[in-house]
């Protein structure tokens, strides 16, 4: 009587276009058995069929989708393996810098909502996207200068964090020694 094999994770469920891309790439291979077409080609050719089908066999590819969902989540619930956990952050970390682009949404963010109320957080991103893009390097080098700077800050900060945790690390192990050395000699 050996150990039981691991019960492997299910498989995960994949989406609509997904479910399309294979079956377009299974008729693909029927019509054109020796035929090769790169990756690159096939993706734009699938991208731009996928864009032009009907909204009923798209719906066929997404009930398809649904489909899958439904079964992986059915899987996921009697799976008794390993589930990834997140590895906690260190509170006592320092925290990483903006980069450029991330300072001027910030700034530039408040604005864009006070002048467009009713636009979506997405559609905000997406013009200062678009304004970061059509700023020039003199425009952009305020916020690179402060990025710069932030990032010498955060290495200096990491820096003095990784020396503390060495040290409580070092504190901790000669505590433990010192009990493992005290109970050694009660025992003789």
């Amino acid at each position: 009587m050996g150990k039981e094999a691991p019960q492997p994770r299910p498989k995960v469920n994949v989406s609509s276009y997904i479910h399309f891309l294979l079956n377009y790439r299974n008729k693909c291979k029927e019509q054109q058995p020796n035929s090769y077409l790169g990756f690159k080609e096939f993706s734009r050719k699938c991208s731009e069929k996928w864009k032009s089908i009907s909204k009923h066999e798209r719906a066929k590819y997404e009930a398809l989708a649904k489909l899958d969902k439904a079964r992986y989540q059915e899987e996921m619930m009697n799976y008794v393996g390993k589930r990834k956990k997140r590895r906690k952050r260190d509170p006592q970390a320092p925290r990483r810098p903006p980069s450029s682009f991330v300072l001027f949404c910030q700034d530039h963010y408040a604005q864009l909502k006070r002048e467009n109320p009713n636009w979506s957080v997405v559609q905000v991103a997406k013009a200062t996207g678009k304004m970061w893009a059509a700023a020039s390097d003199k425009d952009k080098q305020p916020y690179e200068d402060r990025a710069a700077y932030l990032r010498a800050k955060y290495f200096e900060e990491l820096e003095d964090y990784r020396k503390q945790r060495h040290a409580r690390k070092k504190s901790l192990r000669a505590l433990a020694k010192k009990r493992r050395g005290g109970r050694a000699r009660r025992q003789r």
